[in-house]
Protein backbone atom coordinates (compact mmCIF):
# COMPACT_ATOMS: atom_id res chain seq x y z
CA UNK A 1 0.00 0.00 0.00
CA UNK A 2 3.23 2.06 0.68
CA UNK A 3 4.41 1.37 -2.81
CA UNK A 4 1.33 2.22 -4.37
CA UNK A 5 0.79 5.74 -2.71
CA UNK A 6 4.75 6.46 -3.42
CA UNK A 7 3.93 5.71 -7.46
CA UNK A 8 0.73 8.01 -6.87
CA UNK A 9 2.09 10.95 -5.88
CA UNK A 10 4.94 10.48 -8.40
CA UNK A 11 2.51 10.11 -11.13
CA UNK A 12 0.31 12.43 -9.53
CA UNK A 13 3.32 15.34 -10.08
CA UNK A 14 4.59 14.10 -13.53
CA UNK A 15 1.38 15.01 -15.09
CA UNK A 16 0.66 17.78 -13.38
CA UNK A 17 4.00 19.47 -14.73
CA UNK A 18 2.94 18.49 -17.97
CA UNK A 19 -0.35 20.12 -17.93
CA UNK A 20 0.35 23.25 -20.04
CA UNK A 21 -3.15 25.16 -20.67
CA UNK A 22 -5.75 25.42 -17.84
CA UNK A 23 -8.42 22.73 -20.36
CA UNK A 24 -5.43 20.06 -19.18
CA UNK A 25 -5.46 21.51 -15.83
CA UNK A 26 -9.23 20.75 -15.66
CA UNK A 27 -9.01 17.17 -17.00
CA UNK A 28 -5.99 16.47 -14.50
CA UNK A 29 -7.94 17.78 -11.16
CA UNK A 30 -11.05 15.75 -12.33
CA UNK A 31 -8.61 12.58 -12.75
CA UNK A 32 -6.72 12.69 -8.80
CA UNK A 33 -8.21 15.32 -7.44
CA UNK A 34 -12.16 15.24 -8.69
CA UNK A 35 -15.12 13.27 -6.43
CA UNK A 36 -14.14 9.96 -8.58
CA UNK A 37 -10.08 10.75 -8.80
CA UNK A 38 -7.05 8.50 -7.53
CA UNK A 39 -6.37 9.91 -4.23
CA UNK A 40 -10.12 9.58 -3.20
CA UNK A 41 -10.11 6.35 -4.55
CA UNK A 42 -6.63 5.86 -2.37
CA UNK A 43 -8.41 7.15 0.81
CA UNK A 44 -11.29 4.84 0.45
CA UNK A 45 -8.69 1.89 0.22
CA UNK A 46 -7.39 2.70 3.92
CA UNK A 47 -10.75 0.46 5.29
CA UNK A 48 -8.85 -2.79 3.70
CA UNK A 49 -5.50 -1.78 5.47
CA UNK A 50 -4.73 -4.13 8.19
CA UNK A 51 -5.38 -2.31 11.68
CA UNK A 52 -1.95 -2.31 12.43
CA UNK A 53 -0.39 -0.68 9.48
CA UNK A 54 -3.33 1.85 9.41
CA UNK A 55 -1.39 4.91 11.26
CA UNK A 56 1.27 4.56 8.99
CA UNK A 57 0.06 4.23 5.54
CA UNK A 58 -2.83 6.90 6.76
CA UNK A 59 0.13 9.52 7.59
CA UNK A 60 1.54 8.81 4.09
CA UNK A 61 -1.76 8.89 2.31
CA UNK A 62 -2.42 12.51 4.28
CA UNK A 63 1.34 13.48 3.24
CA UNK A 64 0.70 12.69 -0.77
CA UNK A 65 -2.43 14.41 -0.57
CA UNK A 66 -1.35 17.58 1.08
CA UNK A 67 1.82 17.62 -1.89
CA UNK A 68 -0.37 17.44 -4.53
CA UNK A 69 -2.52 19.95 -3.41
CA UNK A 70 -0.06 21.93 -3.03
CA UNK A 71 1.28 21.09 -6.17
CA UNK A 72 -1.84 21.68 -8.06
CA UNK A 73 -1.92 25.38 -6.71
CA UNK A 74 0.84 26.44 -7.56
CA UNK A 75 0.35 25.22 -11.05
CA UNK A 76 -2.90 27.11 -11.28
CA UNK A 77 -1.85 30.17 -10.14
CA UNK A 78 0.95 30.30 -12.83
CA UNK A 79 -1.09 28.94 -15.80
CA UNK A 80 -4.39 30.32 -14.57
CA UNK A 81 -7.72 29.06 -13.59
CA UNK A 82 -9.93 26.73 -15.33
CA UNK A 83 -12.37 28.12 -17.20
CA UNK A 84 -16.20 27.69 -16.00
CA UNK A 85 -17.86 24.92 -17.20
CA UNK A 86 -21.55 26.44 -18.47
CA UNK A 87 -24.57 25.08 -20.06
CA UNK A 88 -24.62 25.36 -23.88
CA UNK A 89 -27.58 26.87 -25.83
CA UNK A 90 -28.49 25.00 -29.02
CA UNK A 91 -29.52 28.07 -30.83
CA UNK A 92 -31.41 25.96 -33.36
CA UNK A 93 -33.89 24.29 -30.48
CA UNK A 94 -37.43 26.08 -31.13
CA UNK A 95 -38.21 28.96 -27.69
CA UNK A 96 -40.23 28.84 -25.28
CA UNK A 97 -43.75 29.28 -25.56
CA UNK A 98 -45.52 32.38 -23.75
CA UNK A 99 -47.75 30.61 -21.41
CA UNK A 100 -49.42 34.29 -20.49
CA UNK A 101 -50.33 34.22 -24.47
CA UNK A 102 -49.75 37.44 -26.56
CA UNK A 103 -51.11 40.90 -26.13
CA UNK A 104 -53.92 42.14 -28.54
CA UNK A 105 -55.76 45.04 -29.17
CA UNK A 106 -58.87 46.01 -27.69
CA UNK A 107 -62.05 45.42 -29.40
CA UNK A 108 -63.32 48.75 -29.95
CA UNK A 109 -60.28 50.10 -31.17
CA UNK A 110 -59.97 46.91 -33.87
CA UNK A 111 -63.64 47.58 -34.46
CA UNK A 112 -62.96 51.55 -34.96
CA UNK A 113 -60.02 51.10 -37.30
CA UNK A 114 -62.36 47.85 -39.25
CA UNK A 115 -65.11 50.69 -40.06
CA UNK A 116 -62.34 53.18 -41.09
CA UNK A 117 -60.51 50.96 -43.58
CA UNK A 118 -64.06 50.00 -45.16
CA UNK A 119 -65.45 53.68 -45.18
CA UNK A 120 -61.48 54.48 -47.26
CA UNK A 121 -62.38 51.62 -49.68
CA UNK A 122 -65.11 54.00 -50.70
CA UNK A 123 -62.81 57.09 -50.46
CA UNK A 124 -63.60 58.24 -47.20
CA UNK A 125 -60.19 59.82 -45.51
CA UNK A 126 -59.99 59.88 -42.17
CA UNK A 127 -60.41 63.32 -39.89
CA UNK A 128 -59.95 64.16 -36.21
CA UNK A 129 -60.42 67.05 -34.05
CA UNK A 130 -59.96 67.85 -29.95
CA UNK A 131 -61.95 66.25 -27.66
CA UNK A 132 -62.17 69.21 -25.14
CA UNK A 133 -64.27 72.02 -27.56
CA UNK A 134 -66.43 75.08 -27.60
CA UNK A 135 -69.82 75.56 -27.77
CA UNK A 136 -69.82 77.09 -31.19
CA UNK A 137 -68.67 73.87 -32.64
CA UNK A 138 -70.46 71.69 -30.69
CA UNK A 139 -73.50 72.90 -30.90
CA UNK A 140 -73.98 76.51 -32.09
CA UNK A 141 -72.42 76.01 -35.55
CA UNK A 142 -74.52 72.62 -35.86
CA UNK A 143 -77.73 74.57 -36.16
CA UNK A 144 -78.64 73.43 -32.40
CA UNK A 145 -80.54 76.67 -30.62
CA UNK A 146 -79.84 77.75 -26.94
CA UNK A 147 -83.45 76.84 -26.28
CA UNK A 148 -82.47 73.09 -26.89
CA UNK A 149 -82.71 70.36 -24.73
CA UNK A 150 -79.30 68.79 -25.46
CA UNK A 151 -77.40 72.04 -24.67
CA UNK A 152 -78.96 71.87 -21.04
CA UNK A 153 -75.86 71.53 -18.73
CA UNK A 154 -77.24 68.42 -17.14
CA UNK A 155 -76.74 66.92 -19.98
CA UNK A 156 -73.12 67.94 -21.22
CA UNK A 157 -70.08 67.64 -19.70
CA UNK A 158 -68.86 71.40 -19.43
CA UNK A 159 -65.39 72.46 -18.05
CA UNK A 160 -65.17 76.37 -18.59
CA UNK A 161 -68.41 78.94 -18.63
CA UNK A 162 -68.23 81.64 -20.33
CA UNK A 163 -69.62 85.59 -18.94
CA UNK A 164 -73.16 84.84 -20.52
CA UNK A 165 -73.58 81.42 -19.38
CA UNK A 166 -72.93 77.75 -20.52
CA UNK A 167 -76.45 77.66 -22.71
CA UNK A 168 -75.55 80.83 -23.93
CA UNK A 169 -71.93 82.07 -24.48
CA UNK A 170 -69.95 80.23 -27.49
CA UNK A 171 -66.86 79.99 -25.78
CA UNK A 172 -68.15 78.07 -22.94
CA UNK A 173 -65.40 75.20 -23.41
CA UNK A 174 -67.27 71.30 -23.07
CA UNK A 175 -66.08 67.57 -23.34
CA UNK A 176 -67.64 67.00 -27.05
CA UNK A 177 -70.62 65.49 -26.89
CA UNK A 178 -70.37 64.07 -30.32
CA UNK A 179 -67.94 63.72 -33.36
CA UNK A 180 -69.88 65.99 -35.97
CA UNK A 181 -67.81 68.63 -34.21
CA UNK A 182 -64.74 67.34 -36.62
CA UNK A 183 -67.22 67.82 -39.35
CA UNK A 184 -67.55 71.47 -38.61
CA UNK A 185 -63.41 72.08 -38.22
CA UNK A 186 -62.97 70.08 -41.41
CA UNK A 187 -65.21 72.38 -43.44
CA UNK A 188 -64.49 75.73 -41.80
CA UNK A 189 -60.60 74.00 -42.40
CA UNK A 190 -61.44 73.28 -46.63
CA UNK A 191 -63.08 77.10 -46.64
CA UNK A 192 -60.04 78.73 -45.22
CA UNK A 193 -57.61 76.85 -47.83
CA UNK A 194 -59.81 77.83 -50.05
CA UNK A 195 -59.66 81.69 -49.61
CA UNK A 196 -62.95 81.73 -47.86
CA UNK A 197 -64.95 79.59 -50.48
CA UNK A 198 -64.87 75.96 -50.55
CA UNK A 199 -62.88 74.85 -53.73
CA UNK A 200 -62.77 70.82 -53.48
CA UNK A 201 -65.57 68.14 -52.44
CA UNK A 202 -65.18 66.92 -48.81
CA UNK A 203 -65.33 62.83 -47.91
CA UNK A 204 -64.46 62.69 -44.32
CA UNK A 205 -64.96 60.14 -41.38
CA UNK A 206 -64.61 61.00 -37.41
CA UNK A 207 -63.95 58.06 -35.32
CA UNK A 208 -63.57 59.23 -31.50
CA UNK A 209 -64.21 59.50 -28.23
CA UNK A 210 -67.62 61.50 -26.80
CA UNK A 211 -68.84 62.29 -23.48
CA UNK A 212 -72.48 62.85 -22.12
CA UNK A 213 -73.40 62.40 -18.39
CA UNK A 214 -75.09 59.37 -18.94
CA UNK A 215 -76.22 56.93 -15.81
CA UNK A 216 -73.70 53.83 -16.78
CA UNK A 217 -76.00 50.55 -17.44
CA UNK A 218 -75.98 47.65 -19.98
CA UNK A 219 -76.68 49.86 -22.89
CA UNK A 220 -75.47 53.62 -22.26
CA UNK A 221 -71.66 55.00 -20.57
CA UNK A 222 -70.86 58.63 -19.63
CA UNK A 223 -67.89 57.89 -22.54
CA UNK A 224 -68.63 56.23 -25.48
CA UNK A 225 -67.19 56.12 -29.46
CA UNK A 226 -68.88 57.57 -32.66
CA UNK A 227 -67.95 57.48 -36.47
CA UNK A 228 -69.39 60.46 -38.13
CA UNK A 229 -69.48 60.34 -42.07
CA UNK A 230 -69.43 63.60 -44.21
CA UNK A 231 -69.71 63.79 -47.45
CA UNK A 232 -69.99 67.23 -49.48
CA UNK A 233 -70.01 67.97 -53.33
CA UNK A 234 -72.10 69.00 -55.88
CA UNK A 235 -75.25 67.64 -56.52
CA UNK A 236 -75.03 64.92 -53.78
CA UNK A 237 -78.35 63.58 -52.93
CA UNK A 238 -80.00 60.89 -50.27
CA UNK A 239 -79.73 58.33 -53.33
CA UNK A 240 -75.62 59.13 -52.65
CA UNK A 241 -76.38 58.39 -48.74
CA UNK A 242 -78.70 55.28 -48.80
CA UNK A 243 -76.40 53.94 -51.37
CA UNK A 244 -73.12 54.52 -48.73
CA UNK A 245 -75.03 53.22 -46.18
CA UNK A 246 -75.59 49.79 -48.03
CA UNK A 247 -72.15 49.49 -49.34
CA UNK A 248 -71.19 49.79 -46.48
CA UNK A 249 -73.33 47.58 -44.13
CA UNK A 250 -72.81 44.79 -46.73
CA UNK A 251 -69.13 45.34 -47.14
CA UNK A 252 -68.65 44.95 -43.02
CA UNK A 253 -71.73 42.63 -42.16
CA UNK A 254 -72.12 40.44 -45.23
CA UNK A 255 -74.00 40.45 -48.45
CA UNK A 256 -77.39 39.60 -46.92
CA UNK A 257 -77.29 42.77 -44.88
CA UNK A 258 -80.01 45.59 -45.95
CA UNK A 259 -80.50 49.21 -45.25
CA UNK A 260 -83.75 51.21 -44.13
CA UNK A 261 -84.15 54.60 -43.59
CA UNK A 262 -86.82 56.16 -41.26
CA UNK A 263 -87.84 59.33 -40.67
CA UNK A 264 -86.75 61.91 -37.91
CA UNK A 265 -85.04 64.60 -36.80
CA UNK A 266 -81.89 66.09 -35.98
CA UNK A 267 -81.19 70.00 -36.19
CA UNK A 268 -77.82 69.77 -38.47
CA UNK A 269 -79.77 67.69 -41.15
CA UNK A 270 -82.49 68.11 -43.65
CA UNK A 271 -84.11 65.92 -44.37
CA UNK A 272 -82.97 63.58 -41.76
CA UNK A 273 -83.43 59.62 -40.96
CA UNK A 274 -82.76 56.52 -38.51
CA UNK A 275 -80.45 54.20 -39.85
CA UNK A 276 -81.76 50.84 -39.06
CA UNK A 277 -79.77 47.80 -41.15
CA UNK A 278 -80.71 44.32 -41.47
CA UNK A 279 -77.55 41.84 -41.11
CA UNK A 280 -76.56 38.89 -39.99
CA UNK A 281 -74.38 39.04 -37.06
CA UNK A 282 -72.98 35.04 -36.62
CA UNK A 283 -73.88 32.45 -39.33
CA UNK A 284 -76.16 30.32 -36.26
CA UNK A 285 -78.41 33.67 -35.88
CA UNK A 286 -81.12 34.69 -37.99
CA UNK A 287 -81.23 38.01 -39.89
CA UNK A 288 -82.60 40.93 -37.74
CA UNK A 289 -82.31 44.76 -37.95
CA UNK A 290 -80.53 46.78 -35.65
CA UNK A 291 -80.62 50.55 -35.42
CA UNK A 292 -77.21 51.86 -36.14
CA UNK A 293 -77.47 55.27 -36.06
CA UNK A 294 -78.91 58.90 -37.50
CA UNK A 295 -77.58 60.65 -41.08
CA UNK A 296 -79.43 62.95 -43.50
CA UNK A 297 -78.35 65.78 -46.14
CA UNK A 298 -76.50 68.74 -44.06
CA UNK A 299 -78.70 71.59 -43.07
CA UNK A 300 -78.19 75.11 -45.46
CA UNK A 301 -77.45 76.30 -41.80
CA UNK A 302 -74.68 74.38 -41.35
CA UNK A 303 -73.00 74.79 -44.51
CA UNK A 304 -73.78 78.84 -44.01
CA UNK A 305 -72.30 78.52 -40.57
CA UNK A 306 -68.98 77.42 -42.25
CA UNK A 307 -69.17 79.65 -44.97
CA UNK A 308 -69.93 77.13 -47.64
CA UNK A 309 -72.82 78.30 -50.38
CA UNK A 310 -75.79 75.83 -50.33
CA UNK A 311 -76.73 76.61 -53.62
CA UNK A 312 -73.39 75.36 -55.04
CA UNK A 313 -72.86 72.42 -52.44
CA UNK A 314 -74.57 69.46 -51.15
CA UNK A 315 -74.33 66.79 -48.81
CA UNK A 316 -74.77 64.30 -46.46
CA UNK A 317 -73.76 63.21 -42.82
CA UNK A 318 -74.35 60.21 -40.49
CA UNK A 319 -73.20 58.98 -37.46
CA UNK A 320 -73.12 55.18 -35.56
CA UNK A 321 -71.88 54.19 -32.33
CA UNK A 322 -68.78 51.79 -32.47
CA UNK A 323 -69.89 50.52 -29.20
CA UNK A 324 -72.83 49.45 -30.84
CA UNK A 325 -71.63 48.03 -34.00
CA UNK A 326 -69.10 45.87 -31.50
CA UNK A 327 -71.88 44.82 -29.16
CA UNK A 328 -73.84 43.70 -32.45
CA UNK A 329 -70.80 41.98 -34.09
CA UNK A 330 -69.40 39.81 -31.21
CA UNK A 331 -72.54 39.41 -29.52
CA UNK A 332 -71.31 41.50 -26.44
CA UNK A 333 -74.50 41.84 -23.78
CA UNK A 334 -73.05 44.55 -21.66
CA UNK A 335 -71.20 47.78 -22.39
CA UNK A 336 -69.38 47.70 -19.13
CA UNK A 337 -67.41 44.82 -19.95
CA UNK A 338 -65.76 46.55 -23.27
CA UNK A 339 -64.44 49.10 -20.03
CA UNK A 340 -63.64 46.84 -17.34
CA UNK A 341 -60.26 45.48 -18.75
CA UNK A 342 -61.35 41.84 -17.21
CA UNK A 343 -58.52 39.69 -18.98
CA UNK A 344 -61.08 36.78 -19.12
CA UNK A 345 -63.79 38.71 -20.98
CA UNK A 346 -60.64 40.19 -23.34
CA UNK A 347 -59.40 37.06 -24.05
CA UNK A 348 -62.75 35.87 -25.93
CA UNK A 349 -62.42 38.39 -28.75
Amino acid sequence: MLARIEQLEADALKELSAAADADRLEAWRLAYLGPSGKVKAALAGLKDVPKEQKPAVGSRLNTAKGKIDEAFAARKAEIGAAPVVTEMMDVTEPGYVATSGLGRRHVITRVRDELAEVFARMGFEVAEGPELEDEAHNFIKLNIPPEHPARDPIDNFYVERSGGGARDGASARMMRSQTSTVQVRIMEEMVRRGGGKLQEPIKIVAPGRVYRPDSVDATHSFMFHQIEGLYVDRDVTMADLKSTLLNFARAYFGPDAEVRLRPSFFPFTEPSAEVDMKIRLRPEQPVRWMELGGCGMVDPAVFAACGIDSEEWTGFAFGFGIERLAMGKYGIPDIRLLFENDLRFLSQL
